[in-house]
């Protein structure tokens, strides 16, 4: 058991070095076009924070651990909008450009809609399927979020040339690289150690994908996030998140489920329920300020709810 708790340290440790490394070097080559903070949040960011996920997922979809699939993307989600805005609200509260609200916020919660209905198979089979069908729209919906994005980067302001930190070229593409080599060791070991201590422990695949795995691969989105917020770039910060949820669903579910079709445990509606809860919770508290913005003591109910939820996951077992 402690070999597979060093392995699964050492995966995660990779793939926050690895992600860290991919989104210099993406964020590099996007500024070198004067690309704006919210659309490099919502795209280069929220991709590079979301690869962990992407690699866990693939391999994890590959060796036919559904769990672990629908566990690290809804848990992953969860703990980006109760644990990651949480922490980030209570250090400073958090202002954003009123698109956020209006239109990402919404966008995340379509996506999980999308999940909801696609995952559940209401009337149509006895055994809900994530199927092949189901991944392309999915996937379609992705390259929908992508067209909007871009078209979004006529309205939003440019970044300031003095603002702009840019690798040389060469640079670029060896963090890019190297980024994703770490990325993809990383993935291996974390879905091999989590299934061997799941195991070893007699806790379902479930808990351990929740939990572990969901917090493991989203350390990079709380590192990004949290430092976005510490120097005051606040469209990062949420823009990491609401577009990092995006990412989850609609890409790397439906990339997890082309690989592989995978049974739905509906006990997972319980996690979506909860995931909408949090996003409802976001929305109004930035819809109803003066300001939009998400302040100290609505951050702190986030944080608080998902401890209590984390407590009675473990509790519960199941």
């Amino acid at each position: 058991m402690l070999l597979n708790l060093l392995f699964l340290a050492l995966g995660f440790l990779l793939l926050i070095l690895g992600a860290g490394w991919l989104i210099d070097g993406a964020s590099s080559l996007a500024r070198k076009y004067r690309i704006s903070d919210l659309a490099i949040g919502l795209t280069i960011v929220a991709f590079g924070t979301s690869a962990p996920e992407l690699v866990v997922n693939v391999f994890a979809a590959f060796q036919g651990h559904p769990d672990i699939v629908f566990g690290n993307i809804i848990g992953s989600n969860n703990f980006n909008i109760f644990l990651i805005l949480g922490i980030s609200g209570v250090i400073l509260p958090i202002t954003v450009q009123s698109s956020t609200v209006w239109k990402e916020i919404p966008l995340s919660f379509v996506a999980m809609l999308v999940l909801f209905v696609l995952a559940n198979d209401f009337f149509l089979r006895e055994e809900s399927i994530l199927s092949r069908l189901d991944g392309v729209i999915m996937l379609g919906l992705f390259v929908l979020f992508l067209l909007y994005v871009y078209r979004q980067l006529k309205y939003d302001s440019p970044v300031k040339a003095e603002d702009s930190k840019e690798l040389s070229l060469a640079r670029t593409w060896v963090y890019i690289f190297v980024g994703l080599a770490g990325l993809v060791l990383g993935g291996r070991l974390v879905v091999n150690s989590a299934i061997n201590l799941a195991t070893q422990m007699g806790v379902s695949e479930k808990i351990i994908g929740l939990t572990i795995v969901a917090a493991g691969t989203s350390l990079p989105e709380l590192a990004t996030s949290v430092m976005a917020v510490v120097k005051k770039n606040n469209d990062i910060a949420v823009g990491n998140i609401i577009g990092s949820n995006i990412f989850n669903i609609f890409l790397i579910l439906g990339l997890s489920s082309l690989i592989a079709p995978m049974a739905y445990e509906k006990v997972f509606n319980r996690d979506i329920y909860l995931l909408a809860f949090g996003t409802a919770v976001l929305f109004i508290a930035m819809f109803t300020g003066k300001r939009k913005k998400l302040d100290r003591r609505e951050a702190a109910l986030l944080l608080a709810i998902y401890t209590g939820y984390t407590i009675f996951l473990i509790v519960k077992g199941t």
